[in-house]
């Protein structure tokens, strides 16, 4: 084995053992644009029902993004249980339109909360839909193709 593939393989060990916490981690594209009718799904099923978990929404999102906040519609189905729907908002730009989030090009990742602490109720699959729920100001009806939002990722952490 070469110095290089040694190096390679220590740095990949590396980036990937120590995320320990990860329990699901996916993401979806949205396609050129995000339609208002479009709904991102992602299925889960939890391994423990006594085990308490960190659930996030991670957004990839480029600068064609024109908005400041982020409205999304979210409904976990807990299979024969009850549905559990939210409605949330997450600031995705500073002011001045800069994109909040983490990445070195004009695409960003942002890993957002949406329960904490959360304990899945028994260990069948669960289903969590996804839709994008932006509205312009002072308008009514919702935006029709959502731009910039480039994927969509459910993320369920352990918590130890």
């Amino acid at each position: 084995m070469t110095l290089r593939n040694s190096l390679f393989l220590l740095v990949w060990f590396t980036l990937f053992s120590c995320d320990k916490n990860r329990g699901f981690d996916q993401y979806k594209s949205t396609g050129e644009s995000w339609h208002k009718d479009s709904i991102v799904s992602f299925d889960f099923t939890p391994k423990d029902s006594t085990q308490k978990y960190n659930l996030f929404l991670t957004v990839r999102n480029n600068n064609n993004y024109p908005f400041q906040n982020l409205f999304l519609i979210v409904e976990m189905n807990q299979g024969n249980k009850k549905s559990i729907i939210d409605t949330l908002e997450y600031v995705m730009a500073n002011p001045d339109g800069t994109l909040l989030g983490n990445g070195m090009t004009d695409t960003k990742e942002s890993k957002l909360f949406y329960k904490e602490n959360f304990t899945f109720s028994h260990t069948q699959p669960h289903t969590f839909y996804i839709q994008q729920a932006v509205r312009q100001q002072n308008k009514i009806e919702g935006v029709e193709n959502l731009e910039g939002i480039t994927e969509i990722g459910l993320r369920i952490e352990t918590i130890k």
